[in-house]
């Protein structure tokens, strides 16, 4: 179902909802009011009934007599006078049936009204003191105009209700169609934004209710994706070049091995070059494969130990350089957890991001390379500090994208994705890569992650 359907069914349900319990309500008072007010008419017809008999005390055949008209009459009007001994004493009419009046007799008390129905007749039961005795009337009638009214109320009531049900759903119509405007409005807008125009924008109105902050967001994710696609622009860019040149290398250097190397030594030089740009090859792909995984947030999140992950990059740094000193200490730790390097995430990819980091301040300096592990707010920190070539501040922002490399680190062999992979690595598990550098004195990279 449309949403503009929804709104009009709830708006309409709701509304003649309360308009209908409004109208319960009115005609319940209604009703009451016009119970209670015949009922005092009853009793006080009643009342004045039995004073004006007892005060004039006539005999039994004249109190008979007397017609109702007499009285204020009331359409179809009886009234029945028991003396305290509970005898009928004086009826209206002698064809009257005493069976519900008996019934009740024994209800009727000083102070209390008593009320029932009998057919079509509403009926009261009150008592009058007279010379300190109780008597007990049973008064009864058809409220005829009281009843005339309240089927003209029920009549109005109904009509009403119909036609304000009309209204409710064109007014209903109107303001789902006029609330849900804005909304088509921008779904017009966004029909228009395409893989080739991802500059366009949504407009966000006025900045301030739910449909603008829906802009809003909708115009940021369209800000992330705008640059997610510059960046793999860039990154396939960058890609093809750096796959296509080793290729390239590796293919000609064959094709001329081939064509012109015609002694056992010449094929074999031509061979060793070859091998060297597909080794070349190989490890740019290696990086790029690991770059991909890296930017994977679905992998397996295993409770894990980062000292080990460190131990690990630490010997496989060590191996590739046997020359390179790297010492490692302890920064602060807490005294009261039991296992203190505990970390949510994925072993492989840690290793491979402080491999990374290691390699990086391996390969760039010649002096010693200092590593930390200890606690920082909450978090583990791994910083590797070097002394080696350090990385310029205009370009320190831009050691992270991919293929990127900086000026003054171009002689030395690399891809440029080291500190993507791990930047990213960091990103996945919910932590940070923090680069601080000065040319020709030194890097530190600092990759913190939330301790269990």
């Amino acid at each position: 179902m449309l949403i503009r359907n929804k709104l009009i069914l709830r708006f309409t349900l709701l509304v003649l909802a309360i308009q209908l319990g409004f109208s319960a309500f009115i005609y319940y008072f209604h009703e009451a009011t016009r119970e209670q007010r015949f009922s005092q008419r009853l009793a006080g017809k009643g009342t004045m009934t039995a004073r004006l008999l007892l005060r004039q005390q006539p005999d039994d055949v004249v109190m008979r007599s007397i017609h109702r008209r007499d009285l204020f009459t009331i359409l179809d009007e009886q009234i029945s006078i028991y003396d305290p001994d509970d005898h009928l004493i004086y009826t209206s009419d002698d064809s009257l049936s005493q069976r519900l009046n008996s019934f009740y007799l024994a209800q009727v008390e000083p102070g209390k009204l008593v009320q029932f129905t009998d057919g079509e007749l509403e009926v009261v039961g009150v008592t009058h003191e007279y010379k300190g005795r109780y008597y007990r009337i049973f008064a009864a009638g058809r409220d005829q105009f009281g009843l005339l009214q309240l089927d003209k109320l029920r009549l109005i009531l109904l009509v009403g209700n119909v036609g304000a049900l009309v209204l409710i759903i064109l007014a209903g119509w109107y303001f789902a169609d006029e609330s849900l405007k804005p909304m088509a409005r921008v779904v017009g807008q966004v029909e228009r934004i395409t893989a080739g125009r991802l500059s366009l924008r949504v407009d966000e109105g006025n900045g301030t209710d739910e449909i603008a902050q829906l802009a809003v967001t909708f115009n940021q994710m369209l800000a992330r994706v705008e640059q997610a696609f510059e960046m793999q622009k860039n990154f396939l860019s960058h890609a093809s070049h750096e796959l296509r040149t080793p290729l390239a290398t590796a293919l000609g250097t064959l094709e001329t091995s081939y064509a012109y190397d015609t002694d056992l030594t010449e094929a074999k030089q031509s061979t060793a070059s070859a091998v060297e740009e597909l080794k070349h090859l190989v490890g740019l792909t290696n990086a790029l494969l690991a770059l991909a995984k890296a930017e994977d947030a679905s992998f397996r999140r295993d409770t894990v130990r980062l000292d080990e992950c460190l131990t690990q990059a630490l010997t496989y740094c060590q191996s590739k350089y046997p020359s390179r000193q790297v010492q490692l200490e302890f920064g602060e730790l807490p005294t009261t957890d039991d296992d203190p390097f505990l970390v949510l995430g994925n072993e492989q990819l840690l290793t491979t991001a402080l491999l990374n980091l290691l390699d990086n301040a391996c390969k760039y300096s010649t002096g010693t390379v200092q590593v930390c592990l200890g606690y920082h707010a909450a978090h583990l920190e791994v910083k590797v500090q070097d002394a080696g070539i350090g990385i310029a501040a205009t370009e320190l922002s831009r050691v992270t994208s991919a293929l990127y490399r900086a000026e003054n680190a171009r002689y030395a062999p690399g891809y440029g994705l080291g500190l993507t992979v791990t930047q990213k690595i960091a990103e996945r598990h919910g932590g940070t890569l923090t680069l601080v550098s000065v040319p020709d004195l030194g890097t530190t990279a600092t990759l913190s992650l939330p301790a269990l």
